[in-house]
């Protein structure tokens, strides 16, 4: 089915892939058939599109993997790359992103611009949400803009989910997945449509998730997911929405390969961890069930829409989040078990006046919040009776911390001219803490104070200014250019506190007279200056986006060595390092007849070191070289064909060459993976239902290849580990909506 959009520029409410957006759009005459994957978009009140969004369809094309996690269900866009140990979007915290060439965990992921974020790893949480109750994801990966809870940064990207919120009707969803491994998921939702006379909607879902793992023992899962969402009217000018996802996972991890053993992959594709104890601590840190993770996430928001005139708005977006987790992971540097707790608690609010008609409107809002961090590590030792606790093996524990960020923007247009400009200010105050340290002392191992380790209270502030401007050549034709900055602020606490406290370091630090506090000092926020030029051609059966992107990122984290210290230089990380990006993204469809729509999606990327590295008084010869895990060439490819009921999606993604270290000793070789989904929809079963019945095929050619590469941009030969890609599966599922 084909919708024509009516010809020439258009005001008021239109249809993007089946989804009223109520807002003031002017866009070029276009065809906006059921099939578009990806389209631009723009924040409300902004007038220049600056990123692009995933519509539901595109969501769906990815698969069973998009159902649990967000980084998979926009992995067709150019310019990203997704990798997971896991094919089905349940590896949690073992997946990698990186948005043209920067680490998404650098990134911002928000739900209707509230972020979600948390500690060790820093960034975004992408394996909380089921996909089926995001109407449409929105990315920017060059400026980002200011309404955007960035909450820790933005240098990798930001991303919004945009929930499909409850439903006018009464409706539900039901559907259930079986698949190899014993993949299991089922998943229901309920939509109150509006009830008599308060206008009240409600929706609320829950999902079950498990599958065992493709290689080695263990499982993955279970996954409980909860949402509960409302929409209230309160008068004709006003509104409130309430949002509520509740997450819990527990899931016992893959083991990674060394770069030798990824050269013989083979040989190597099914290692993992062992499945028995044998009594023997360097082999029993590997033992399946001490390598295990259990996640719990709760997230609450609102957003509160008042308009008292047709000019004026104001928003209100008050959140909370709470996250509580335990990792266990085998530590082959002390034979070790090491428990990583994260206890983190935040509470924010955006928010948010706009005032102004489409020729010229400002925004004027403010976003706050509070957490508190609680991170630590304790050691355990294998034993034959279990695990046997060994103390505190470091922690980043603090007060309450505290953004403000106060932005503006000023937006307008001008015939074929449209522009927008904005200023945020970003300032995050971090308390002083004091030091303790593991006594060692048996069997309890207490804390003891050591004013050593003591950390003063911080502030790091920056300005984040963005400008877009885009001018409409005809009605099929725009170019548009866009400049913001983006930052990240500092992370990666624990491996600093870690290196200062580990074995003979601290005595030798201290003998330099240098404190905790000294090497805290030379953290900064990374920042990144990034430079977007593009066109969007939309004809009546190609549309083609091709956007020139280019930035220069610096105060990155990056190893030195501190040769202060006596004997052997320690080595820690500072915000020193450079780096120049430049590429391009290429978004391409056909919409060659009404049955048949072909996707291309090709990105170059060049993300060089702008200097060597120097390791413990070595140099290494990094100047020029591709950051770590940056492939150069990308493609991401697929094919719609509908034939009667039947929908056939064949989708190839082709990777280029990474390195996993900075002088490219450590070559991955491309690879191609190919997936296929086939669909029969039944619109009209019984005059009361839509059944669909699916098949998701992954990696049909049983391909053997190096998925994760686990490093820092600064990562040295020998220091980074890998994950191979997961094998053929196949998941079937059936789907009933009301």
């Amino acid at each position: 089915m084909i919708r024509t959009v009516t010809a020439g520029f258009i005001t008021g409410q239109i249809l993007i892939a089946g989804t009223a957006i109520a807002a003031e759009v002017k866009l070029p005459e276009l065809l906006v058939t059921e099939d578009r994957i990806i389209t631009p978009t723009r924040q409300i009140d902004e007038t220049v599109y600056t990123g692009s969004e995933v519509s539901n369809k595109g969501i769906e094309l990815q698969g069973s993997k998009a159902e649990t996690s967000v980084n998979e269900a926009i992995n067709l866009l150019p310019g990203l790359n997704t990798e997971s140990a896991d094919g089905r979007g349940l590896g949690g915290e073992q997946s990698t992103m990186r948005s043209r060439g920067v680490r998404g965990m650098l990134g911002a992921l928000t739900v209707e611009g509230v972020p979600n974020y948390g500690g060790n790893p820093i960034g975004p949480r992408d394996y909380l949400y089921d996909l089926e109750n995001i109407n449409t994801i929105a990315v920017y990966k060059g400026a980002v803009p200011a309404d955007i809870g960035t909450g820790v940064g933005s240098r990798g990207g930001a991303i919004e989910l945009r929930p499909d919120w409850p439903h006018e009707k009464f409706g539900a969803q039901l559907s259930q997945g079986v698949g190899t491994d014993n993949y299991y998921r089922t998943f229901l939702r309920l939509d109150s449509g509006k009830l008599p006379t308060v206008d009240t909607r409600l929706s609320g879902s829950y999902s079950y998730t498990q599958a065992d793992k493709w290689r080695g023992p263990g499982e993955l899962g279970p996954r409980h997911n909860f949402n509960l969402s409302l929409a209230q009217p309160i008068t004709s000018k006003a509104d409130i929405k309430l949002w509520y996802n509740y997450n819990s996972i527990k899931q016992d991890l893959y083991r990674a390969l060394s770069f030798t053993e990824t050269q013989s992959l083979d040989s190597n594709y099914y290692k993992d961890y062992n499945a028995a104890l044998t009594g023997t601590a360097a082999n029993d840190i590997n033992y399946y069930k001490y390598n295990h993770g259990d996640f719990i996430n709760r997230d609450f928001l609102s957003l509160i829409t008042v308009t008292p005139t047709d000019q004026l708005r104001i928003t209100l977006k008050p959140y909370y989040s709470v996250e509580d987790t335990n990792v266990w992971q085998g530590s082959s540097t002390n034979n070790m078990v090491q428990k990583r707790t994260r206890e983190i608690e935040r509470t924010g609010l955006i928010t948010e006046g706009s005032y102004g008609t489409k020729e010229l409107k400002g925004i004027l809002g403010y976003h706050y919040e509070a957490s508190s961090m609680n991170i630590y590590m304790q050691n355990y030792a294998p034993t034959a009776a279990g695990l046997s606790y060994r103390g505190y093996a470091a922690f980043a524990a603090a007060g309450t911390s505290e953004i403000n960020s106060p932005y503006i923007k000023l937006t307008g247009a001008a015939g074929k001219f449209d522009w927008q400009m904005g200023l945020k200010y970003f300032n995050y105050a971090e308390p002083g803490s004091d030091g303790y340290r593991n006594s060692g002392t048996a069997p309890n191992y207490p804390l003891v104070r050591d004013t050593w380790l003591d950390r003063s209270d911080r502030t790091y502030d920056i300005w984040l200014p963005t400008v877009g401007a885009s001018y409409t050549i005809n009605d099929s034709l725009q170019a548009y250019t866009s400049y913001g900055k983006s930052f990240i602020r500092p992370y990666s606490y624990l491996p600093l506190v870690s290196t200062y406290v580990n074995g003979a370091n601290i005595a030798r630090f201290k003998a330099a007279n240098i404190t905790l506090n000294n090497l805290f000092d030379g953290y900064k926020m990374e920042e990144s200056d990034n430079f977007d030029l593009g066109l969007r051609y939309k004809g009546e059966k190609f549309e083609i986006a091709p956007t020139f992107f280019f930035g220069l990122h610096r105060n990155l984290l990056t190893t030195v060595s501190d040769a202060r210290v006596s004997g052997t230089p320690i080595s820690y990380q500072q915000n020193i390092g450079k780096a120049t990006g430049y590429g391009l993204d290429l978004e391409m469809s056909a919409f060659v007849t009404d049955y048949l729509t072909i996707i291309l999606n090709p990105t170059w990327t060049s993300l060089t070191y702008d200097d060597d590295m120097i390791y413990q008084g070595t140099r290494y010869a990094s100047k020029g070289k591709q950051v770590v895990d940056t492939p150069e060439w990308m493609l991401k490819s697929g094919i719609i064909l509908k034939l009667g009921d039947f929908e056939i999606s064949p989708k190839v993604r082709v990777i280029g060459e990474r390195y996993g270290d900075v002088e490219h000793r450590e070559k991955i070789d491309p690879y191609a993976v190919a997936d296929l989904s086939i669909s029969y929809t039944r619109k009209k079963v019984l005059n009361l239902a839509q059944l669909k019945l699916s098949l998701d095929f992954t990696n049909i050619t049983d391909e053997r290849y190096v998925a994760v590469i686990n490093s820092s941009d600064d990562t040295r030969a020998g220091s980074t580990s890998y994950y191979q890609g997961a094998p053929f599966s196949a998941i079937g599922s059936v789907s009933v909506q009301f």
